[in-house]
């Protein structure tokens, strides 16, 4: 059964501890994990709360910048994704989203290969631990310096390429949601789907992600969910809700109207 879960982003300016505990309460039987908040409460004690709390970690947070885009070298980056995979394995998390960098300044050729290397080295770790690893393609319009991966075919390319078992993608609404080509793909795309996230967004990202509560812009979330849950998606379904537009709101009211769109959206068919 799907879970139904919310990220650590959409409270960043709790703790841990506090993220943990109104999640709890709030219903939701899963969390997103940010690895900043993990490394600050440690993973012993991360594990410790989550299991009292019988909260499931449905994704870790994340690993990649092969490209060099966020100041590492390739080596660096490769060891820390590394290091990720045994944190997520430590957390029994549902998968390490991965997202690829960008392109810095690389002809596209160039940064694909030097992707499909790194994901190659991760992956041979990540299937030791028994980790899946999850690609995350990102919005060009908000994500330049995060991912030269854009769209769910370029991400399939590389799926295809790579070939490990264990590595699938994430689907964000948000940040893939906006293409009309969008349902089309979805058949193409359930059977690597390892997570599934909602954001929802008034208008194409510009610069920053501006996300807005769920259900209050033009994504159409309804459909792509009940596509993929008729095409057989049994995995997490995580809420992530950060931007401008919602970090001055009350996180409660976040978390409440979050849980609620998520049960209306889901008819209460899943946890």
């Amino acid at each position: 059964m799907n879970i139904l879960a919310i990220n650590q982003l959409s409270t960043f300016r709790w703790e841990f501890e506090e993220d943990a505990q109104a999640y709890a309460s709030h219903g939701f039987d899963g969390i997103g994990l940010f690895r900043p908040k993990v490394d600050d409460f440690g993973i012993d004690r991360c594990s410790d709360l989550l299991r009292e709390l019988d909260l499931s970690v449905t994704s870790l947070s994340w690993a990649g910048g092969f490209t060099g885009s966020d100041g590492r070298g390739f080596d660096d980056a490769v060891r820390d994704a590394m290091d990720a995979v045994i944190d997520a394995a430590n957390l029994r998390a549902g998968s390490l989203v991965v997202l690829a960098g960008g392109r810095n300044n690389h002809i596209r050729k160039h940064a694909r290969r030097t992707l499909c290397q790194a994901l190659k080295q991760v992956s041979a770790v990540a299937e030791e631990f028994g980790v899946l690893l999850s690609l995350e393609p990102f919005h060009p319009g908000c994500g330049q310096e995060w991912s030269f991966i854009n769209d769910l075919e370029s991400t399939l390319h590389i799926l295809e390429s790579v070939g490990s078992p264990n590595l699938g993608l994430v689907l964000d609404t948000y940040h893939v949601g906006m293409d009309e080509e969008v349902l089309s793909w979805l058949p193409h795309v359930s059977e690597h789907l390892h997570l599934l996230q909602l954001g929802d967004g008034r208008h194409s990202p510009l610069g920053e992600m501006n996300r807005c509560l769920l259900g209050d812009g033009c994504v159409p979330i309804g459909e792509i969910v009940h596509t993929l849950l008729d095409l057989g998606y049994d995995g997490p379904i995580e809420a992530e809700v950060i931007g401008e537009d919602v970090e001055s709101l009350d996180y409660e009211m976040v978390l409440g109207h979050t849980r609620s769109y998520l049960d209306m959206l889901t008819g209460s068919k899943v946890h």
